[in-house]
């Protein structure tokens, strides 16, 4: 029996470049959150702070450009850079309400937006891992 031509199939009807453009997707839009819960931050007087002002403006229009990236750049370094950014960030938080980062720290807060941050980069370092464990697989 000869072996198909062509395309195979994928089970269940959804190919492995759909699930890995889902969670490339899933990436982008964790990475926009943070970049957008950052940028509101930075305006509500996180601009004021000398040294985490300019981060906050930073993490916001970086984290803007790595969306866009992730979906229009299909490769694997804008994954990576999903994976940084999140834990980093993430890191950067946990940090500021332990430790102390640079001119914050205190106890961890978790209002509306903190939690939302969280969230966000928590999926962005998932979400870019898989679609680059999903893309590498191919």
């Amino acid at each position: 029996m000869d072996a198909p031509s062509g395309p195979v199939p994928a089970k269940h009807g959804v190919s492995g470049t759909h699930v890995a453009w889902f969670w490339r997707s899933a990436a982008a839009v964790g990475v926009a959150a943070s970049a957008v819960v950052h940028l509101l931050l930075w305006n509500q007087g996180y601009q004021d702070l000398d040294v985490v002002g300019p981060l906050f403006l930073l993490n916001a229009a970086g984290g803007a450009v790595l969306a866009v990236l992730l979906v229009v750049w299909r490769r694997w370094l804008p994954l990576v850079g999903g994976i940084v950014f999140g834990a980093t960030t993430l890191l950067a938080f946990v940090a500021s309400g332990t430790v102390g980062f640079f001119d914050v720290s205190g106890p961890l807060m978790f209002g509306r937006d903190e939690t939302i941050a969280a969230v966000a980069e928590v999926l962005a370092v998932v979400a870019s891992t898989v679609a680059l464990l999903r893309e590498q697989r191919r």
